[in-house]
């Protein structure tokens, strides 16, 4: 069975909007053109989401 490709943040799959991959601690995640900007600039959203995430910083 294929995992569910959907936004980490918005929990939006694949099927609706595109998602782009990307690899944290040997594990993949998803995230949509809307919710980049949260790893970039206010990773704090991230907490709960990603394990770690309280530990980044936004540039």
């Amino acid at each position: 069975m294929s995992q569910v490709k959907a936004c980490l943040v918005c929990k939006t799959p694949s099927t609706e909007i595109p998602v782009t991959k990307f690899y944290y601690q040997e594990s993949e995640f998803y995230i949509c053109p809307q919710h980049m900007p949260v790893i970039i600039h206010n990773p704090q959203q991230l907490i709960g989401l990603l394990e770690g995430a309280d530990k980044f910083k936004g540039v």
